[in-house]
């Protein structure tokens, strides 16, 4: 949900146009509202949309347009019917589908959105550009491609890391896939040895910086069809395996009395931060509380 001019965006969101970002594409409230720009590499746009009443015209993009009503009712026409969407359901747009947007009540409209080139998309389904998943439903609940949209939307101030956003986009191509009735694949002998020396190599190198490239070397295959193919046999991801043997790491530090700062860069994590978001996603409560709790068990 996209237009051609942009009011109150929020200071340090701010991508000047010396970042690159296409405001062509860009749903952008006409009102005294605001919106939250971000950028991420290969082309990707993400955005947070707040607004009363009617926000955009008619409109298409030439991308995938996916997102999340967080709050309030949002509203909009789509191939020829009228459309709303309640908080934690999930906006799926195809690429060139004419469409409006706005709020359904006075309370107003809070939406994330992400805007996914075709080519990536068909790139993590494993499928030509031609055989694109088509989404007849433009709103749907599927907690699982919420979960992988959320992981790409929930901070817009930092891009996403590669392996973290490679995850992502395995994951929504699979949730694109599973809506559109688009049947999955298998696991071969040579995909599940591929898996488990990758596992291997995450094992041993967890607090080091991995990139997808390297798994992607060492696999003999792309880094979506990994995803896949690591999902299938591990039911996870290489990015989410490798978070959690990082904070395993982090616990037997913390259990040995080291300090929180130290023990998230003992781990690789970038900052102490950046490790307590990850825990207390995982665990529940943060590290300082799990520490203070073992330590009075």
């Amino acid at each position: 949900m996209h237009g051609n001019s942009v009011r109150g965006i929020e200071k340090g969101d701010q991508i000047t146009a010396a970042a690159g970002l296409d405001l062509a594409r860009s749903c952008v409230p006409e009102g005294g509202d605001r919106i939250r720009l971000a950028s991420s590499p290969r082309g990707i746009e993400r955005i947070e949309a707040r607004f009363h009443g009617n926000g955009f015209s008619p409109h298409r993009h030439d991308t995938y347009a996916l997102g999340v009503t967080m709050s309030g009712i949002q509203t909009f026409s789509y191939r020829g019917s009228s459309r709303f969407s309640l908080p934690g359901r999930v906006i799926v747009l195809h690429p060139d589908e004419l469409h409006d947007g706005g709020a359904g009540t006075e309370d107003g409209l809070v939406y994330r959105m992400v805007y996914l080139p075709p080519s990536l998309i068909a790139e993590a389904c494993g499928q030509t550009a031609g055989s694109l998943p088509f989404v007849a439903d433009p709103v749907v609940t599927d907690v699982g491609l919420r979960a992988a949209l959320l992981d790409v939307l929930e901070d817009l101030v930092h891009e996403p890391q590669s392996m973290l956003m490679d995850d992502a986009l395995t994951r929504i191509a699979a949730g694109l896939c599973r809506n559109a009735s688009v049947a999955p694949g298998r696991v071969g002998p040579t995909a599940h040895r591929a898996v488990l020396m990758c596992r291997d190599y995450l094992d041993e190198h967890c607090e080091e910086t991995v990139s997808s490239g390297e798994l992607e070397e060492l696999a003999g295959m792309d880094r979506y069809e990994l995803a896949r193919q690591f999902r299938r046999v591990l039911g996870t991801s290489p990015h989410r395996y490798l978070v959690m043997r990082r904070l395993d790491r982090a616990r037997r530090e913390l259990r040995a009395g080291t300090g929180l700062a130290e023990a998230a860069a003992a781990a690789g994590f970038s900052d102490q931060a950046h490790f307590t978001r990850h825990f207390k996603k995982t665990f529940g409560m943060t590290p300082g509380r799990w520490t203070a709790l073992s330590r009075a068990s």
